[in-house]
């Protein structure tokens, strides 16, 4: 059974949503070279915990940190390090927030310094892809709709959705159902009714689809070595157009890099 949220259920998960967006906010202050990923994992607790949120994934199934942060080859799960960003690299940061006993989640893929233009691509067409599906978010479309729009948008632009990964149902628990596949057939599966809550996230690999789990126990890399992008938005079902309770972070074009930014960091 897929849980359908009531209004009062859904103004929690508003609450919850606006922390999540100041933390991105925050840690988009740190993005440059020569930052340590772990900064930007200490800068994002302090803001979850001053708003009166927790960090969703901190100890979740024992994961040491308040945020993930992968690198390039790394899809989802890195770890926060003392290894700095590096110029050219592309940073994912995925932020889950619980506040009040709701949850919300959100990934947004981040140029460092100046980056590739097929790492551009790459990033321009993940979110693209992400937001098409949103728009299948409809009551009496059929889960697999989302699915299968991000799947034939990705792979227009050649590159490929990662199998092994899901995007999920979410509210009371950081994961519940169902699980929402980045590929598949459309028109079928659950039918979308209103109330229902989803994390959709595709995860892009420039090259193949297949992936490593690392020895942390945590990391995701592609295996070919190739770039990978992932971007993230909670979104609720409504009876007209989809809401997306993380909007507040995705900011247009800037997601691909703070271009200017050039100052080192100071430890």
């Amino acid at each position: 059974m897929i849980p359908i949220k009531t209004e009062e259920e859904i103004q929690k998960l508003r609450q919850s949503a606006q922390i999540l967006v100041k933390a991105f906010r925050a840690i988009e202050e740190f993005l440059c070279p020569d930052v340590p990923t772990q900064r930007l994992d200490e800068v994002a607790e302090e803001v979850i915990r001053s708003c009166g949120g927790m960090p969703a994934f901190k100890g979740y199934r024992g994961f040491p940190s308040s945020i993930c942060t992968s690198v390039d080859s790394q899809v989802v799960h890195g770890i926060p390090s003392a290894k700095r960003m590096r110029e050219g690299e592309i940073l994912s940061v995925d932020i889950g927030v619980e506040r009040d006993g709701y949850f919300t989640d959100a990934a947004k893929t981040y140029g460092i310094g100046e980056i590739s233009t097929d790492k551009i691509h790459l990033m321009r067409a993940t979110r693209t892809a992400l937001h098409r599906g949103i728009q299948k978010c409809c009551v009496g479309n059929r889960l697999s709709d989302i699915s299968h729009t991000i799947q034939t948008y990705v792979e227009a632009n050649r590159f490929s959705v990662v199998r092994d990964l899901v995007g999920h149902g979410i509210g009371r628990s950081l994961h519940e159902e169902p699980q929402i596949p980045n590929f598949g057939p459309p028109h079928s599966g659950p039918q979308l009714k209103s109330g229902m809550v989803f994390a959709i996230e595709p995860m892009v690999n420039m090259g193949l689809p297949e992936v490593k789990f690392l020895e942390d126990g945590w990391t995701v890399e592609t295996l070919d070595g190739s770039a990978s992008a992932h971007f993230e938005h909670t979104v609720i079902i409504t009876d007209g157009q989809p809401e997306i309770l993380t909007a507040g972070m995705d900011d247009g074009d800037a997601f691909v890099g703070i271009y200017g930014k050039r100052a080192s960091y100071q430890s």
